[in-house]
């Protein structure tokens, strides 16, 4: 099923500074292969919903492994049955 989702991680007790972690994050997303936008408080993703939420589990696991141990992570997903939902048609 075709989505468009906001995704927001959030690197709990990982310092003052984040940039690395929603860096690293911000890169898994880019070779997902979602089709993607980054904003300032967040990636606006466009594709299949399942991929969106492998992408989302990826950082999850990664994120952990290399250190960082709580994530919030604030996900919106909007899906359409009469049309296919994208980024474009959101956008003024």
């Amino acid at each position: 099923m075709k989505a468009t989702a906001e995704i927001q991680v959030i690197p709990i007790g990982a310092g003052v500074s984040v940039r690395d972690e929603v860096k690293q994050a911000h890169e898994m997303l880019v070779s997902s292969g979602l089709k993607i936008q980054l904003h300032a408080y967040g990636t606006n993703v466009e594709g299949e919903m399942h991929e969106i939420f492998a992408a989302i589990e990826k950082i999850h696991a990664t994120l952990h492994a290399g250190g960082v141990v709580r994530l919030t992570t604030a996900i919106k997903i909007g899906t359409r049955t009469d049309k296919e939902p994208t980024l474009a048609a959101k956008a003024f």
